[in-house]
């Protein structure tokens, strides 16, 4: 077992003072039989009012108000998570199993394409081809693969609002422009995919207690009997320097942050370090 404790702070300044905004967070770890939350809490500076709900996607929120004048705003999650290992089924499903109508209603939320996620056509021909021959285990790990050796990873190439088939067009992009594109191909030939948030802690040799700097970070799992998780910015499996926060269809459905303000951001700040403490 691995324990990870996360720092993601986020801090606003603005150009002069706003009187309102109107915010949700989701940076709470999720509580799943692979990981185990023991501790979590989301310290915000300054605040008026706050709720806290779980969304469609069983995604802990924390939603608040800063109904005062204010010139910066501060959000910092912090939680401590214990990674633990789960067995591998030996059983996955076939193409007829996939296809068959069962798994395309109960699944069908993570089938169907958006504007940010619809492959582009020389992807969904790759996807195609790659399941004319394959097993839908090994189609989904080409996909990735092909992927990972396509798309250069360029921090600032692209921004939360653009659509997987730009960043294909550019061969550049982030994580969320991987996992868009990776889920897209995959719904492409009936495998569901869905789109996960979390962290990654970037140093797998990491001492014990060694604070580095680490990522707020996106991947797929696809359904083949059982969900797998998958990481094509990185092309490997997730494994237990993976955390959870949320998994839906695409990153507009949970973004770490969002939400409204009367006014205009003149700077934004976003750091967020990972320790491994056992």
């Amino acid at each position: 077992m691995t324990q990870l404790k996360i720092e993601h702070r986020t801090h606003f300044r603005y150009g002069k003072d706003v009187p309102s905004s109107y915010n949700e967070a989701r940076l709470t770890p999720a509580w799943l039989p692979r990981q185990r939350v023991l501790d979590s809490k989301v310290e915000i500076s300054p605040v008026s009012w706050r709720t806290t709900y779980r969304d469609y996607w069983e995604c802990d929120v924390t939603a608040f108000e800063v109904l005062l004048p204010h010139r910066t705003l501060t959000v910092l999650g912090s939680s401590l998570v214990e990674i633990v290992p789960q067995p591998v089924r030996a059983e996955r499903a076939d193409w007829d199993t996939l296809h068959g109508p069962r798994f395309q209603d109960l699944l069908c939320e993570y089938l169907d394409h958006s504007a940010m996620t619809e492959p582009p056509p020389e992807l969904a021909d790759f996807a195609s081809e790659a399941a004319g021959r394959m097993t839908p285990d090994d189609t989904a790990r080409a996909i990735c693969q092909f992927l990972y050796d396509e798309i250069q990873y360029v921090p600032g190439a692209t921004n939360v609002h653009t659509a997987a088939s730009d960043a294909w067009n550019a061969r550049s992009g982030v994580c969320q422009d991987l996992a868009q594109l990776a889920a897209g191909a995959l719904r492409s030939v009936g495998i569901p995919a869905r789109y996960v948030s979390g962290y990654l802690h970037p140093k797998r040799d990491a001492e014990i207690g060694e604070t580095v700097n680490g990522e707020s970070h996106a991947w797929i799992e696809w359904w083949t009997g059982e969900w797998t998780g998958f990481d094509p910015t990185n092309d490997r499996e997730v494994g237990d320097h993976h955390v959870i926060v949320g998994r839906a269809r695409e990153y507009s459905d949970i973004p770490p942050l969002t939400g409204v303000v009367a006014g205009s951001t003149e700077h934004l700040d976003v750091t967020v370090s990972v320790t491994q403490v056992s």
